[in-house]
């Protein structure tokens, strides 16, 4: 049981780990504001995640799963990202290696990871292909109580990648010049504006 707890861990944690919107926004927020900004937007996310695994488990999929509501989520994920890189550009030449840490209110950073992930069709169908097989085969073999268990440590694998993203991140802003700090939030800001377009084309594959 402790084997398959730990698998468990490692799935989340596996799920966590490909770089992606929410990584790339939270290296951003960890060398601006530090550590609790980073890992809010991971957090965030999490719920966003934990969300979706619920309409799994609830088995409402068919829902999110019609024309209208996959074009809706490519559009409002594009717009999420487009404008999250946007200001991610904007704001990088205001840095400064000083304390700027109290500037942004926290729950920003907790509601732009929730939205990034919650308008992310690719959770969707990530939680549906992955949450779905694992749901399916944990409910054929072990109770509701376990399957409550092994949920949660997909959900422990998650939050153990959250905190040691934005550990990394917060910790690396100390070994930062002013212009390799500009270098990485302009980067961070074209990386997510890149995949606000992927989702943009997308939307547009899915209307015309």
């Amino acid at each position: 049981m402790v084997n398959v707890f730990l698998s468990y861990i490692l799935l989340g944690l596996s799920l966590a780990a490909p770089i992606g919107p929410i990584n790339a926004a939270q290296i951003d927020r960890g060398i601006k504001h530090g550590f609790m900004h980073a890992w809010l937007i991971g957090v965030g996310a999490v719920a966003a995640d934990g969300v979706y695994m619920l309409v799994v488990y609830l088995g409402v999929v068919h829902f999110l799963e019609t024309p209208f509501m996959k074009t809706f989520l490519w559009s409002f994920g594009c717009f999420v990202l487009i404008y999250t890189g946007i200001e991610t550009i904007l704001s990088a030449n205001k840095l400064k290696i000083g304390d700027n840490r109290k500037k942004e209110p926290l729950v920003k950073s907790f509601f732009s990871g929730f939205f990034m992930s919650i308008s992310n069709p690719l959770t969707i169908l990530f939680w549906l292909g992955i949450y779905g097989s694992v749901l399916a085969k944990t409910a054929s073999t072990y109770e509701t109580s376990q399957l409550i268990l092994y949920s949660s440590a997909i959900f422990i694998g998650l939050l153990i990648w959250d905190i040691t993203m934005a550990g990394i991140a917060s910790n690396f802003r100390k070994y930062l010049t002013a212009r390799l700090l500009i270098g990485i939030s302009m980067l961070s800001g074209v990386s997510l504006i890149g995949f606000g377009i992927y989702f943009g084309i997308q939307a547009w594959n899915a209307l015309f």
